[in-house]
């Protein structure tokens, strides 16, 4: 094989650069080098500024022809290659050449490319959809070393220091591999289902893109373990008509969560809704009463006209023992209901039983 090589260098220089690319990248991967060795040797090798960025962790290394790291805005560049790995794209490879570049640039591009997937695979995998539970679960529990979660979390593809977007997720209709390439599209996600309760680790991620009939609670905390715990809340306080919620948006609301489920129940206002319950379209003129604040624009929301709904609400407030027309009774009422609602979402509740692994029901559809 060498001896052909010799023979074809000899008939071409075009081959002859070509092939000794080969052989430098080929010696590269048996060293099995790092990414910044890789994009230091290149640009030593192309005598230009190179460049490597991983989707998955935003990563971006950039050496100059001296062998130190390129410091400045990216030059103009004059070839780009994709990085893939399983089949999907991962990061990209550059020159910044400048002008046309060199002839040889797109098999050096093509070998560097190839020698970064191989790279990336052996320190962390690249962009998938579901995840090992058991990987997601290290990511994100509380009772997790640092140095364990900080392993897991570079085995899903994600940078220690910059941690990932947490999200607890109900769905009633997609899958979850197909609500996070909608909220994070052509990124890396990870998907994985603990106790019943689906859990997106995203890079970035569109809270405005989740599909109809899921309910999602967002993560507000910069660490996985906590932001893990302030999804699952963030979920409970989820409803038809706010699907989404962010824990940073609830406030001092987040503290209810906090309050046992038996306290909650034996709570006289949250008992009185339950002798509402039995009515619906009663429990939907109080719901859309206490949200709007207003006897007509709960008409409106009812499509009936208010003094009807002011009918139902002197009906409503008799059986539950308020004035409705009383802003601190009003105040009464809006607790409790949120109260009652987050009784029905309990089990995605901040206990530590709920990053326990489990199956897929209830989760993805």
């Amino acid at each position: 094989m060498e001896a052909l090589a010799v023979r074809l260098s000899g008939l071409d220089p075009y081959v002859d650069g070509a092939i000794r690319i080969i052989g430098f990248y080929d010696t590269l991967m048996r060293r099995r080098v790092d990414l910044p060795a890789l994009a230091r040797t290149s640009a030593g090798l192309a005598e230009c500024v190179t460049g490597i960025r991983l989707h998955g962790t935003g990563r971006v290394v950039r050496f100059s022809p001296l062998g130190t790291e390129a410091a400045g805005p990216p030059g103009e560049v004059s070839a780009r290659a994709a990085v893939t790995l399983d089949e999907e794209e991962i990061g990209e490879v550059w020159l910044e050449r400048g002008g046309t570049g060199s002839p040889l640039d797109e098999v050096l591009l093509d070998r560097l490319a190839i020698a970064v997937a191989a790279a990336v695979e052996r320190y962390g995998p690249a962009r998938t959809t579901m995840a090992d539970p058991a990987l997601v679960e290290l990511a994100v529990s509380s009772g997790a070393e640092e140095a364990a979660r900080a392993r897991a979390l570079r085995l899903l593809g994600f940078a220690p220091d910059a941690p990932p977007h947490v999200v607890a997720v109900r769905s009633a209709g997609p899958a979850l591999d197909r609500i996070g390439a909608a909220v994070c599209p052509g990124r890396p996600v990870k998907a994985a289902v603990l106790a019943g309760v689906g859990v997106l680790l995203a890079t970035v991620l569109d809270r405005t893109a989740f599909p109809a009939g899921v309910r999602a609670g967002i993560g507000a905390a910069g660490g996985p373990e906590q932001a893990w715990r302030q999804a699952r809340t963030a979920l409970r306080f989820t409803t038809d008509r706010r699907p989404v919620v962010e824990h940073g948006e609830l406030g001092a609301l987040a503290l209810l969560a906090a309050v046992p489920s038996a306290v909650v129940r034996a709570n006289p206002d949250v008992a009185a809704l339950a002798r509402l319950a039995a009515d619906p379209e009663g429990l939907a003129t109080l719901e859309a009463y206490c949200r709007t604040g207003s006897l007509r624009r709960a008409a409106d929301d009812l499509h009936l006209h208010h003094s009807s709904v002011a009918r139902r609400i002197d009906g409503i407030g008799r059986t539950l023992g308020l004035d409705l027309t009383d802003p601190a009774d009003l105040t009464r009422a809006r607790i409790a209901l949120t109260a009652r609602r987050l009784l029905d979402g309990e089990g995605e509740g901040e206990s530590e039983g709920a990053g326990g692994a489990g199956g897929s029901e209830g989760a993805g559809g």
